[in-house]
């Protein structure tokens, strides 16, 4: 049973354990979602983006762009190895399970090898758990097995770790491939609390249900010192050498310039990326 008294002792190890250096920060620029999710973006954006993703301390895990921008990005990315993402009910977390899957259905078709849902956050809140799970079955069949679902929870719209544990777990269990903590959208991003209240929803889906599942933490990530210290909290209750491409990512835009400038680097900041994570 998940005992949010925990969460503080977590925190203040994995503080202990921060190392904010060269070596954390290129580990961070490799599970980098670099992201644009601008109402301004314009091919030209995107294709700077995809070029910043190409870092010269290492490539980003995947670049994550509005659906039209799909196919500007795998094309720019080329044989880089980056995945291209894309988000779905996206920022509200509607309900209409029918409109998200034929969403995804269309993204999958452009090219995508990555979907983020937004939960329904808001219903799930309201008591509606059924909304809210068919909502990720529905954009867990569109995706079929082959692209990987990130579910956004929108953590800083819950008032209650309990609920964020809740709704981690339920989207584990409908096939989320990685849990989310937000859209970026709203006032309260990724902090240390929900991280590793998901993260410890992660290890107990793992042990009670045998099911694999990441962690992204979206929102708020800026700078070297917060990418070492959710890392940190991954490690505390994970153990070290778990967080991977496949099971870590931060979802940002501007922290990579504070993560070259850690590993001595510099990189000329042509994408307007600013206020997107």
């Amino acid at each position: 049973m998940f005992d949010p008294n925990s969460i503080s002792e977590i925190i203040d190890a994995a503080k202990a354990a921060t190392k904010s250096d060269a070596d954390t920060a290129r580990l961070a620029i490799s599970f980098l979602d670099l992201t644009s999710l601008n109402d301004d973006d314009t091919v030209e954006t995107i294709e700077a983006l995809c070029e910043r993703a190409q870092s010269p301390a290492g490539n980003t895990a995947a670049v994550c762009v509005y659906a039209p921008f799909i196919e500007t990005a795998w094309r720019a990315l080329g044989q880089s190895g980056i995945k291209t993402a894309t988000v779905v009910n996206f920022p509200a977390g509607g309900t209409n399970a029918q409109r998200v899957g034929d969403e995804t259905a269309d993204a999958v078709a452009k090219g995508t090898d990555e979907v983020d849902l937004v939960l329904p956050y808001k219903a799930f809140l309201d008591g509606d758990i059924q909304a809210a799970t068919d909502v990720i079955e529905a954009t867990r069949t569109a995706c079929g097995p082959l692209t990987t679902l990130k579910v956004i929870l929108e953590s800083g719209a819950f008032d209650d770790l309990s609920k964020v544990y809740d709704a981690a777990r339920l989207a584990i269990k409908h096939g989320a491939n990685f849990i989310k903590t937000s859209t970026g959208k709203v006032p309260v991003g990724a902090t240390p609390e929900a991280a590793a209240t998901m993260i410890t929803a992660i290890r107990d889906a793992r042990e009670e249900d045998g099911l694999a599942c990441g962690f992204k933490a979206s929102g708020g990530v800026k700078t070297t010192a917060d990418a070492a210290l959710f890392l940190a909290i991954a490690d505390e209750i994970m153990g070290e050498g778990w967080a991977a491409p496949d099971t870590f990512r931060f979802g940002a835009s501007g922290v990579l310039t504070d993560l070259l400038k850690t590993c001595g680097m510099a990189q000329s900041d042509t994408a307007n990326t600013t206020g997107t994570y």
